[in-house]
């Protein structure tokens, strides 16, 4: 049967009769169990069924029938099987013992060497064992439908068992199985084919059984790509766009007009399909997302998608928006930004811890309070006199405006007023000479017996010190202030130009593809855009979230993601990427991330993963860790071993919406039909 057709109870419990004995007619009979519990089962297998079967790989899935009635055409249970490793059987010491004697006995030389067994004996040496481990069973529930529960709920003698290897159509159903819907329909999009094993002898002689995802497995959730380079994690991550950009394109924005509740509205899906299209965000670290390369073969996002991606560089390209910051027009960004370089971030001195707690938000009282204005206005000339000093090439004929008093200026400068505007080097000179003097003023000294505060805030004065790298008023130059900057100036644009978190956050909210292009900043760098980025779109999603506006899904993928993520024993729940783990489902944002070690990633962000992806790791420690989630322990023996020649893409798979891993050979990204080339 085709695999888009529906399966029925009477497909997946069907029997036939041969000779007057009734045979499952569901796949090829492989064993009998010998034991049975809970949790695992113990087969009794013959090496003529195995070779009928085209082998038993590790990892492969069977199903156990209960043989309740002989002459019942139907059943209602299937219990589904994984093969883990050989089981010992209690004759095989005998086995082995008879098997030694024998060889001993009947050593022959030459290249003609037969088997000189009598047919008893190699009936008997023929039988092995293996062990499964119980995923789940296929019933009937109440009104006959196939349902599947992820365990067992009884278990009867394992006599009354017969093992199965499921037909391929079968097995289509068994590895895409949902409560609703059919494998390859609405909402489905192909991943790759079920493969068991590196060694592809059996496998190769039969039909490919597709592997297939939804929708719902990724919008909004969070998908992990672990292993070690140079097996398929990039390929994998473009498969998971595209089936995200096919998603998008099906997007139904039609209401219709029809009127939706509040309620309506907020719900991201109609039926399998978004309601809004899917806004994609790649943070490339490499530039192979943004770029052409040898390995995408023509086939790179920026090109298929070509009319639905904006591409950003840290650095001006032909091609690409550049992520250049106009510091003195993008104020509060700015500053920011200025606070997350590790030349301000990792420097513990207090003049820079004070530096770093000021903010010049702009007050909510800005028009109606002439005090606040005042002091937010002073505050922001002498953060522009700080970036003109520090070398950031201001706009073309920019000026400063603030307010003083006679007083103030009668002991600075009484020539000046600074309310009629300033040019910077003038502005400058004016805050140095009012810092020189501020401490032993007499309008200071008046102003605050008068007023019980200074007239220059903590946050003045902060920005006062980085000015004039003085760190007491009329002291000597004793810190190194705003020379801290420098290294920041190469992301510094005097254009006046929208900030482009949030020319992001609207392609974002469109539908679009975006790639940043960080691959030409060190890690620094990489981390502090990746950050903004982030916190941009967080915060704009929960403010939606809270004024209850819908929210259209926006994907995250980080590669390289060790090089951003807080480290496994960072408990800093406050860290962006973790609250984008944890609070990010709600707010309809997804999380795509790749990296080499299970262990270099925060237990706070792997706890919130429903997606994963796992390739080849090569050690212990990773597969240890490995074993804390989900079923992945059956795959541990398999996961250490690789090849590079015929195992990329080769990964174990488990998706919000599958109950077990499954073992998929990732299919090699490529322009889907109908999509641009």
């Amino acid at each position: 049967m085709s695999i888009t057709d529906a399966i029925t109870k009477q497909d997946f419990f069907k029997r036939k009769q041969d000779g007057g004995k009734w045979e499952w007619d569901t796949g090829t009979f492989v064993g009998r169990p010998f034991k049975m519990s809970y949790v695992d089962s113990s087969v009794l297998m013959a090496d003529a069924w195995k070779e009928k079967a085209h082998g038993i790989p590790q990892g492969c899935f069977l199903l156990a029938y209960y043989d309740c009635d002989p002459q019942q055409k139907y059943l209602q249970e299937a219990v589904l099987l994984r093969v883990i490793e050989p089981a010992e059987l209690p004759t095989d010491r005998e086995v082995v013992s008879s098997m030694v004697e024998y060889y001993k006995d009947h050593i022959r030389t030459g290249s003609n060497q037969q088997s000189q067994l009598d047919q008893y004996s190699r009936y008997e040496f023929g039988f092995s064992g293996v062990r499964c481990s119980i995923l789940g069973c296929f019933y009937l529930d109440d009104a006959s439908k196939l349902r599947f529960g992820a365990d067992v709920e009884n278990f009867y003698s394992a006599h009354n068992y017969s093992v199965i290897k499921p037909s391929d159509d079968l097995l289509t159903f068994i590895v895409n199985y949902r409560d609703t819907g059919v494998p390859g329909g609405q909402g489905d999009i192909r991943i790759g084919k079920i493969r068991y094993s590196s060694s592809r002898r059996f496998a190769a002689a039969q039909a490919d059984v597709p592997m297939y995802v939804k929708a719902k497995d990724f919008a909004g959730k969070r998908t992990a790509l672990f292993g070690m380079t140079r097996t398929g994690k990039s390929n994998s991550i473009k498969k998971i766009i595209q089936a995200n950009e096919q998603m998008s394109v099906m997007a139904g924005m039609q209401l219709n007009g029809t009127k939706e509740s509040a309620e309506e509205i907020l719900e991201p899906f109609q039926g399998e399909t978004p309601k809004y299209p899917i806004g994609q965000l790649i943070f490339d670290m490499n530039g192979e997302y943004a770029n052409k390369n040898l390995q995408d073969e023509g086939t790179a996002i920026f090109e298929i998608y070509k009319n639905k991606t904006d591409r950003y560089s840290i650095v001006e390209k032909p091609g690409f928006k550049v992520m250049k910051v106009n510091f003195y027009k993008e104020v509060e960004a700015g500053l920011e930004l200025l606070k997350t370089h590790p030349t301000v971030a990792d420097d513990s001195s207090k003049y820079m811890t004070s530096f770093r707690s000021v903010f010049l938000e702009k007050p909510t009282d800005y028009d109606t309070n002439p005090s606040a204005k005042a002091r937010f206005d002073r505050r922001v000339a002498v953060y522009h006199c700080m970036l003109y000093r520090a070398g950031f090439k201001p706009p073309a004929s920019m000026k400063i405006t603030f307010t003083a008093s006679v007083d103030v200026r009668g002991e600075v400068d009484s020539k000046i007023d600074p309310s009629n505007g300033l040019e910077l080097e003038a502005a400058a000179n004016w805050w140095e000479a009012f810092w020189a003097i501020y401490d032993n003023s007499q309008f200071g000294q008046k102003y605050k017996q008068k007023n019980a505060r200074e007239w220059a805030d903590d946050d003045l004065k902060a920005l006062l010190v980085m000015l004039t790298r003085c760190r007491s008023s009329g002291g000597q130059v004793d810190c190194t202030g705003y020379r801290n900057l420098k290294p920041i100036i190469p992301q510094h644009t005097n254009v006046s130009m929208t900030p482009f978190e949030d020319d992001i956050l609207a392609a974002l909210r469109a539908g679009r593809i975006v790639i940043a292009d960080l691959s030409s900043g060190d890690e620094e760098l990489q981390r502090m855009y990746s950050e903004r980025i982030t916190r941009k779109v967080f915060r704009d999603a929960m403010s939606r979230f809270t004024s209850a506006q819908p929210n259209n899904f926006i994907q995250f993928y980080f590669e390289e993601a060790h090089n951003l993520f807080p480290k496994k024993e960072d408990k800093d729940l406050s860290q962006i990427y973790n609250r984008l783990a944890k609070e990010g489902a709600k707010l309809h944002l997804g999380l795509v991330y790749a990296t080499q070690e299970v262990s270099s990633v925060s237990g706070n962000i792997l706890k919130a993963t429903q997606n994963w992806f796992i390739s080849h790791l090569n050690n212990e420690d990773e597969i240890r860790e490995l074993r804390k989630y989900y079923d992945f322990s059956d795959f541990s023996d398999s996961l250490v071993r690789f090849s590079q020649d015929t195992d990329k893409g080769f990964v174990r798979v488990k998706t919000y919406s599958n109950a077990f891993v499954v073992p998929v050979q990732v299919d090699k990204f490529a322009a889907a039909p109908g999509e641009s080339k």
